[in-house]
């Protein structure tokens, strides 16, 4: 598993600043293989897409 905001791998490291991130913009990595994602904000949430994973919505 990857950290969604910075890419790198969740068990290493502190992402406190991430998880902060995290609460006001939308990922940019795939949780799942650390691709970035095309991510595309409306206002009412945004969408976030990895090309082998899919699509993530918030």
């Amino acid at each position: 598993m990857y950290c969604d905001r910075c890419g790198r791998p969740a068990a290493e490291g502190d992402h406190a600043a991430c998880a902060s991130a995290r609460e006001l913009e939308p990922p940019r990595f795939c949780p799942e293989c650390r691709r970035r994602m095309k991510v595309q904000v409306v206002p009412t949430g945004w969408t976030a897409t990895c090309v082998e994973h899919g699509a993530r919505k918030g």
